[in-house]
């Protein structure tokens, strides 16, 4: 199946700390991992309405480049809720599946960023 990188994040320190999310996040990308290999994992406490500042996003994405993997979110609203955000990244061309919806094209992509 090849390798993944996974990146979750809780919008608040009080979930990070808590675990509450983590653990829900954690286990949607243990299952579709199934057979593959997940070579890292970044975790980022970030409000989705500040979409500017994801060091651990960035760090993720290049861990994918060097190791040709791809990038494995639980759900699509882990990424980002602004369309922009997420237009831009399938334009860098990083490869990217929400579990939740593993068979997702680009165009359903920007349809679900968009509602």
């Amino acid at each position: 199946m090849g390798e993944f990188v996974a990146y979750y994040r809780v919008s608040t320190e009080r979930q990070r700390i808590s675990g509450l999310g983590l653990e829900a996040q954690r286990e949607a990308v243990a299952r579709h991992v199934g057979t593959g290999q997940l070579v890292a994992e970044f975790t980022e406490t970030e409000s989705g309405k500040r979409h500017t500042n994801r060091p651990q996003l960035l760090a993720a994405l290049a861990e994918c480049r060097k190791r040709h993997a791809v990038l494995l979110i639980a759900r699509l609203d882990r990424l980002a809720r602004n369309v922009a955000f997420i237009a831009n990244l399938m334009e860098s061309g990083a490869d990217f599946i929400a579990c939740d919806m593993p068979q997702a094209n680009r165009l359903t992509i920007h349809i679900l960023a968009a509602v």
